[in-house]
C-alpha cells in the first residue's frame, strides 16, 4: 500500500527577509513573487505536480496563493485542488499562508452565476470556502467591474463578506480608475479599507500606469499586484523564433496568433537582447522591470513545473 509522505516545510523558508514587501499602508507583507492557480491546477492536471509546485513555492518563501472561483479547468477545480492540498499538506501551515480567491466572471448557468451582484458574490464565497476546505480566505476580490450592477451593491457585499468572517481583506481586480475611486471611498467609510488592486502590468501592457491606477493606489496606500507578468509566455524565449506546437498560441487556448505582430516581435527581441546584456533571462528581466515600478507589491506567476518556478524566483 502506498502511503503519502507527510510534507514538512523547509526551515529556511523565511531566510530572505528582503523577499517581502508591505502591501500599501496595511499590516500585510506579501512575497515579491506570488503563485497563481489560473492554469496548471485544474482537474486535468497532475495532482502530484501541483503538490510539488506548491511545496517548492512555500519552501522558498512564497506564502501567497492566488485563486478564483472559475480557475481550472473545469471551473472550480483549482479551488478543489487547493482544498486537497490543505488536507494533505498545508493544514498545519494555514496561519502562514495568505490565500485569495475572486468572483466576477461566469461560474454557473443562469442569471446569478456571473458579474457583481450581491446574490452572486455571497453564493460564490460560500462555494469557494467549501471547495478549498477553509473557514475563511485571507483576501476576497471583485474579479471584474460590472457596469450594470450598482457599485454600492457589489461593495457592500464585499464589506459583509468580511463582517461575516469569510474573508479578512478585500481586493479589486481590473476596475477602471473612476470606479476604483468610488470603491476606495465606500470601503473606507464602511471600515473595510481596500487592501490591494490586481491588474495586468508587464513590459507589453502598461495600462495601469498609463491610466493612473498605479499612481492612485500608491497615493491611497493600496497595494498593487500584477497578473500575467510574462504576458502568457510572450516575455519568454518561446516565441523568439516562431510559434512552438505545444504553446498556448498554437493551441488557441488563451493567446491568439494575431497578438504576435512583427512590431511586437521586434520589441520582444530587443528586450531579450537587453536582458542578455545584463546577464539575465528575458523572464527575469521582465519580472525585475515590474518589481522596479513604484507602488508594485508583488507579481503573480504561474508554473507548470518546479523548474519553471525556480527560474522565476531567480529574478
Amino acid at each position: 500500500m502506498n502511503v503519502k509522505q507527510q510534507y514538512v516545510a523547509s526551515t529556511d523558508r523565511y531566510s530572505n527577509a528582503d523577499f517581502y514587501r508591505r502591501c500599501g499602508r496595511s499590516g500585510v507583507l506579501l512575497p515579491k513573487v506570488s503563485l497563481g492557480f489560473w492554469h496548471n491546477f485544474g482537474a486535468g492536471d497532475s495532482y502530484e505536480r501541483s503538490r510539488a509546485i506548491t511545496h517548492y513555492a512555500f519552501d522558498h518563501g512564497i506564502t501567497h496563493f492566488d485563486l478564483a472561483n472559475n480557475y481550472g479547468p473545469p471551473y472550480g477545480t483549482a479551488e478543489e485542488t487547493m482544498g486537497r492540498l490543505m488536507d494533505d499538506d498545508f493544514r498545519p501551515y494555514r496561519d502562514e499562508l495568505f490565500i485569495s480567491s475572486k468572483a466576477g466572471y461566469d461560474m454557473w448557468p443562469g442569471p446569478y452565476g456571473n458579474w457583481g451582484s450581491r446574490k452572486y458574490l455571497m453564493a460564490s464565497i460560500d462555494q469557494s470556502l467549501r471547495r478549498m476546505h477553509l473557514d475563511y480566505v485571507d483576501l476576497f476580490y471583485s474579479h471584474r467591474y460590472d457596469p450594470e450592477t450598482p457599485l454600492e451593491e457589489t461593495l457592500q457585499a464585499l464589506v459583509d463578506v468580511v463582517r461575516q468572517g469569510k474573508a479578512l481583506y478585500v481586493g479589486i481586480s481590473r476596475w477602471p480608475l473612476e470606479a476604483l475611486k468610488t470603491a476606495v471611498t465606500y470601503l473606507r467609510d464602511h471600515d473595510t479599507p481596500l487592501l490591494i488592486y490586481q491588474g495586468r502590468l508587464n513590459l507589453i501592457d502598461r495600462a495601469p500606469q498609463q491610466e493612473g491606477i498605479l499612481d492612485y493606489c500608491q497615493q491611497q496606500g493600496i497595494g498593487f499586484i500584477s497578473f500575467s507578468p510574462l504576458a502568457q509566455g510572450l516575455l519568454t524565449d518561446r516565441y523568439l523564433h516562431g510559434i512552438p506546437a505545444d504553446s498556448r498560441m498554437a493551441q488557441h487556448s488563451s493567446l491568439s496568433e494575431s497578438v504576435l505582430t512583427p512590431e511586437l516581435l521586434t520589441k520582444i527581441r530587443g528586450w531579450h537582447d537587453a536582458a542578455a546584456a545584463e546577464e539575465k533571462t528575458l523572464p527575469a528581466y521582465a519580472l525585475d522591470w515590474i518589481l522596479d515600478q513604484e507602488g508594485v507589491t508583488s507579481v503573480l506567476v504561474g508554473a507548470s513545473s518546479t523548474e519553471q518556478l525556480a527560474q522565476n524566483l531567480r529574478a
